[in-house]
Formats: C-alpha cells, structure tokens, sequence
C-alpha cells in the first residue's frame, strides 16, 4: 500500500523534475528498493552497465511466453517507464526506432554511485561524532522507538479520538500536524466539533507503513504553501530511508527545505533533534523503514499487547489478534484503547477483559460505519489483516456466511457503484482489441469490458497511451522494414 502511494505521487510529477529527483544517489536507491516490482529490478541491474541500449527481442528472450510471465513483463515496463527510468531508444537514425530501450542516464548514474559508493555526494547524510557530556541524554535505540511511537500513535489517536472523544494520546499533536490531518481529508470541522472522515478511517485501518506514507504525502502535497521544495522535500525523505537507526546526522549539509522539515518530522516522530545538540540529528525507525518493508513501528499500540507503557523490542513483529466466528462474535486478544476504538467503529463492544474483548458486527454496527464512510471491503480487509494466528492457516480465514453478509449490508443502501476513468474504442481489429485489453489488465487498470461492442473501460490513459503509441511505433518500423526488403 505504502509504495502504491508514492509512485502514484512521482507519477503525478512533471518530467522534468525527474532530472533534479534523480541527481541524488539516495534518491535512486530508494526508488529502485521500494517502487520496482522483482522483474523490473532484474532488467535494471541488466541494463545499468550495458554499453548500449536494450532490444525488445532480447528482453523477450528472457520471458517465457505463458500469461503470468508476459503480464510480469508488461508490469515491469510499465513501472519503468511511468516512473521515467525506462525509455525507448530513439537515437542514432535507426530504422527500427522504438524496439530498443535505454535507462535515464541520469538514475544510471546515480544508482551506480550509490551502489559502488562513488563520488562525494553526501546524500546518505553525514554521520556525526557525538561526545558523552556530563547530564546530556543517551540517545538509545529503544528511546528512539519510545518518541517515534508516542508522537505517531498521538497522531492515531487524535484522528480516532474525532469518533471516540475519550481517546487522548500521550503527547499534544501540534496545529501544523492537525492541519495536515484537516488538509489530508482525515478529519473535517464542523465549527469546534472534529469528525473523523472516510479517508480518516481508511487512514487508520492501514499497516503502519502505509499510514505514514499517505500522511506524508499530503505534507509533500502541501510544501508549496509552506514555501517548500516539493523536490527537496521528497529526496530528503528517501535519503532518511537509506540512514541509519541510533546513528546521529549533522544537519550542515541540508538546505534551507530541509532544515525547516526538520522541525515538521520530529513532530511527526521520523527524526529526534537533541534540545542540547540542535546541529544533530537522529533518524527515528519510523524514517529508516520508510524505503524498506520492515515494521515501522514495533510493540506500538496497533500491536495487541500494547499498552501505554509498552517499551518498543527491536526485531519483534506485530501479529495478529482478531477471532470472528460465525455467528459473528468477534474476540478481540488486545490491551491497546487504539484497537479496541478501532474495533468500535464498525462492531458492538459487548464485554472488555484485562487482556480480551469480545464484541458482536451487526447489522446497525456495519450500517453505521458505512454511513460514516467505512466500506464493507476495508472492514473485511481489516478483520483479514490482523487476524489471529490460529485461524491464519485457515481456508478461508474468515468464515464466508459473514464476509457475504458484510457486503450484502452494504449493497442494501448502494444499489450503484460509479467508477472514473476512459472508455477505449474502435481498435481495429479482434487480435488489437483483445491484446490492448490484457495489457490493461496486465496493468490493473481494467475496470469493464464490453466485448459486444468492442470497448473497454480503463481507470487510468497514460499507461494505456503509451501502449497505443508503441504498437504504432513497432507497425511503421515493420512496414519501413518490409518496404526495404
């Protein structure tokens, strides 16, 4: 989910500001470890000290020819050219323009040096050497997975305190952070009165992970009015990804970006700045896991056992805590207040226990819920997400008399479901029309297909353009390469 969002938000860029994100190693690796699926990562590596550019023939060569394999391959490429690091080659004059492709020279460049270590670059931050001094804090990597849980999970709790006032995190959230919050859409005003809103309970039902990437891009959204580089402001993130935990940076070597972010992310508890040593700064696991699937927040209060005394344990992973039976009790193994709220906003309380709860979904709980903008599939992901280990192994993990039942709740009040996104039509020929709508669904931008007609509904264009040009591209090559014979 978390790398989902930010390629959606690099696609969203202009071009040219690939050029600029680019030119830092730490940027490169970043992109190239979080954004790229296995196969694409393959073809990088492949191509990264290729002397000249890659045919088509030859990349195909490398895939079988059964479905998976040829819709891992259109992924890949896909991937690549959405995020500006493949292109095709259409240099040289040469007639066969278009069935060859090369790497941006300049994310060649930077993921060389980033991987051999080349050049003075310093965009993996700089390491600082801190000397004990006599009552000055010890920096531990256990106090820093203290701080980066108590600001994020007051972040937590304050967008699910809107639904549940007697919710109160452990530390203030601050007026910049609760206007991002307002700006992100997770929360609206209603005059004094905050309300959590179908974003917010998107917002909290997501891995950790995932939360921290969404909140950050509205920060990223929002760096123009706070007279900020949006460029900058998302190369330093990577860079943060790429540092290292309990290890302290100097901030000499920051711009003016992100020297002012600085004060933003420790409010958002990414990074810890020393009061005696403000020239220093330490990146909490809540920023070093944001280019890495490792859990960002360890023993937080999204982890069943968690209280609000619960000290972090490096290396443990959050499980799962959740039993729902079929008569729909639903057995809740957690301490935490920030789950058991959670719970609460689409299932009844019934009974609360030191260490369980049980609770009931109901026909008014799920009704209620999704009046407040929670949908049917984010309950279900929920409940499927955080299920216990016992049933985990099950087939399927949830009982389906209640996962249909959940949906059918739903569809009672959506009779209709509308979806944005293009009609394509008029593609010649059966073979054109049935290859164009694999690739969209290669993609996972196929919506609906109405073979009758020979149409389809696609949700997003630019990928599907670019496939359009590129068979037009490969047809006049042929047709230049039959009339020369």
């Amino acid at each position: 989910m978390s790398s989902h969002r930010a390629l959606d938000y690099l696609e969203s860029l202009p071009g040219t500001t690939f050029t600029r994100l680019y030119a830092q190693p730490s940027t490169a690796l970043a992109v190239f470890r979080r954004m790229l699926p296995h196969l694409a990562k393959t073809i990088v590596m492949a191509m990264l000290y290729m002397p000249g550019p890659f045919a088509v023939a030859d990349l195909e060569t490398w895939v079988k020819p059964d479905v998976e394999s040829v819709k891992a391959r259109d992924q890949a490429i896909s991937v690549l050219q959405r995020l500006r690091i493949l292109f095709d080659d259409r240099g040289d004059g040469r007639k066969a323009a278009g069935l060859a492709y090369v790497l941006a020279p300049q994310f060649a460049q930077a993921l060389r040096r980033a991987l051999t270590g080349g050049g003075e670059h310093g965009s993996f931050g700089v390491p600082a050497t801190v000397r004990p001094q006599d009552g000055q804090e010890k920096v531990s990597i256990s106090f820093l997975d203290t701080l980066a849980r108590r600001q994020w999970e007051a972040i937590l709790y304050f967008v699910v305190g809107s639904a549940s006032a007697s919710l109160v995190g452990e530390v203030p959230v601050s007026e910049g952070t609760k206007a991002l919050l307002e700006r992100g859409g997770f929360v609206s005003r209603h005059g004094k009165r905050i309300a959590i809103t179908k974003q917010g309970f998107e917002f909290v039902l997501q891995e950790i992970n995932a939360q921290i990437w969404t909140f950050l891009i509205v920060y990223l959204e929002m760096a123009p009015q706070l007279q900020m580089d949006p460029i900058e402001v998302l190369a330093f993130l990577f860079t943060l990804g790429s540092l290292e935990l309990g290890t302290p940076y100097s901030t000499a070597t920051l711009t003016s970006t992100q020297h002012q972010m600085l004060e933003d992310l420790s409010d958002f508890g990414l990074i810890h700045r020393p009061p005696s040593t403000p020239s220093l700064y330490y990146p909490t696991r809540l920023a070093t896991t944001l280019t890495s699937d490792a859990s960002a927040l360890p023993n937080s209060s999204l982890s069943p056992q968690a209280t609000s005394t619960t000290q972090p344990a490096p290396g443990s992973s959050d499980k799962g805590y959740i039993i729902l039976e079929t008569n729909y009790r639903l057995y809740a193994y957690t301490s935490s207040p920030l789950l058991i709220s959670i719970l609460s906003l689409f299932a009844k309380l019934k009974t609360r226990y030191p260490n369980l709860t049980t609770a009931k979904l109901t026909q008014s709980s799920i009704k209620s819920a999704i009046q407040s903008g929670i949908t049917a599939d984010q309950i279900i992901l929920y409940l499927t997400t955080h299920s216990h280990p016992v049933i985990r192994n099950q087939t399927p993990i949830l009982p389906p008399t209640v996962v249909d039942q959940i949906r059918l709740w739903q569809l009672q009040d959506e009779r209709m479901k509308s979806s944005e996104g293009f009609l394509i039509k008029d593609l010649g020929s059966e073979a054109d029309f049935e290859a164009a709508v694999r690739y969209a669904e290669a993609l996972g931008v196929l919506k609906k297909v109405f073979r009758g007609k020979g149409w389809f509904f696609v949700s997003r264009m630019e990928q599907m353009g670019r496939y359009f040009k590129g068979v037009a591209a490969r047809r006049k090559a042929e047709r230049e390469g039959t009339g020369a014979a």
